[in-house]
């Protein structure tokens, strides 16, 4: 997990194995506040822990209070948990 500058703006980037371990590494990293970001990018995740769904979700949630839009870029397993949660496509 991370967050890069890009030319296309702020991503968050989530790949491979989003367990408790790589959350707590983010958060240590980048503080608990979500960043305002462009784009996440989940669509090369392979397992997501409920604390890496909600820091996904934090994200987002942010990003729509905030009024910017978000491409969200998932992957199957990210699919599925968002639509176990009711959440729409974005």
């Amino acid at each position: 997990m991370r967050l890069l500058n890009t030319a296309g703006g702020r991503v968050l980037c989530l790949a491979g194995t989003v367990d408790d371990a790589a959350v707590d590494s983010f958060l240590r990293r980048y503080g608990r506040e979500p960043a305002p970001v462009d784009v996440v990018d989940a669509g090369s995740v392979t397992s997501l822990s409920m604390r890496g769904l909600e820091l996904l979700l934090d994200h987002l949630d942010a990003a729509e209070r905030a009024g910017r839009p978000v491409t969200l870029r998932r992957s199957l397993q990210v699919e599925q948990l968002l639509a176990g949660r009711g959440q729409p496509a974005r």
